[in-house]
């Protein structure tokens, strides 16, 4: 469609002969995720050509029409940025605390020079640590975070007791968990498909890993805890293709080339990676296999060195209790390619 020009642009924000959706354009300009701009919309926080825009659908073109948010004019052109985190605990998910809370923040470790305002990409709970993504490319967070294009994430847990079998098949093949809107519980839906492998199981706790393509609100916690299996650690540990690696707690570094480049073709795929399914097994595979093998689901229980349960990774967070704290130090930043 032929660009317009100004006096040939029409008086009502509601007719796409303007240009694109208002919420994609506060999304591309860095102002938030295009769900979390619908919100400011409908919250009476946007004003286009010094008329409130209150209500959806609503079109502008960023090149023409002024656009003001909670006061403030949106950037037209900028600069993306894409940031690792390393989220450590007691830390929250936002760009800014509820007013009194003073809890530190995502936005109070990373201090991008490059960009006034990075919004993380979906949340971590105020204890759970590991991978956060900052941008300031809303169209990007959208996708990376909308369930339609199944971008896989990836959770390192230490649970209490030992997870059997049954129960790692229930949290697979899915849950009921309640759902609130408004404050108020509003029923219960199952949860979707999660790939589930056993690291090792002790006396008292076990170690696994869980991925997932939805993102409820403490959902890999509920799960856990509804089998009985309530969380003491929880850690992200990768968003799609891109892995947390090269980062201590607290610490942030912007995304290579390559890893940006995966979670495009993520999401350009639909789906973030292979399916999780049960793989099928041949009639004369299980003629091979013994009947008690074949009886009942088996999960590979490897004993590998889990990031969040590393032995060096223990004694050197040992070795640091004596030190300051990341609120006290400030976060540090690191290049893409270093290695620690």
């Amino acid at each position: 469609m032929p660009r317009l020009r100004q006096d040939e642009m029409p008086d009502r924000y509601d007719d796409k002969s303007r240009g694109p959706r208002l919420q994609r354009i506060l999304a591309e300009a860095g102002v938030a995720a295009r769900r979390v701009c619908e919100k400011l919309i409908l919250d009476g926080e946007v004003e286009v050509n010094g008329r409130l825009v209150a209500k959806l659908p609503a079109f502008a073109d960023p090149e023409i029409d002024h656009i003001v948010v909670q006061g403030r004019p949106i950037n037209r052109r900028s600069r993306k940025i894409y940031v690792m985190l390393n989220k450590p605990t007691n830390t929250i998910t936002t760009t800014a605390d509820e007013p009194g809370m003073d809890r530190r923040t995502v936005s109070d470790l990373v201090d991008h020079p490059a960009a006034e305002r990075l919004f993380p990409v979906g949340r971590l709970d105020f204890d759970t640590t590991g991978l956060i993504l900052m941008t300031n490319d809303g169209d990007l967070a959208n996708k990376l975070t909308h369930p339609k294009f199944g971008v896989v994430k990836t959770y390192h847990a230490v649970v209490k007791g030992k997870l059997s079998d049954e129960d790692a098949d229930r949290i697979a093949e899915g849950i009921y968990l309640a759902e609130r809107k408004a404050g108020r519980t509003s029923g219960a839906s199952r949860t979707a498909r999660v790939e589930v492998k056993v690291f090792r199981r002790d006396r008292d706790r076990t170690i696994l890993e869980l991925r997932l393509r939805e993102g409820r609100n403490r959902q890999v916690r509920r799960m856990l805890a509804s089998v009985g299996c309530p969380v003491k650690k929880l850690e992200r540990v990768a968003m799609g293709p891109v892995k947390l690696k090269g980062l201590p707690r607290g610490g942030w570094r912007e995304l290579s080339k390559g890893e940006l480049d995966g979670l495009r073709k993520a999401i350009a795929r639909g789906k973030g990676e292979p399916e999780i399914v049960r793989k099928k097994v041949s009639k004369k595979t299980k003629k091979k296999v013994s009947k008690k093998t074949s009886s009942k689901r088996s999960y590979r229980v490897e004993e590998e060195q889990v990031s969040i349960v590393d032995k060096k990774r223990l004694k050197s967070a040992v070795a640091r209790s004596g030190k300051k704290s990341i609120k006290q130090t400030g976060a540090r930043r690191y290049d893409s390619g270093t290695n620690r």
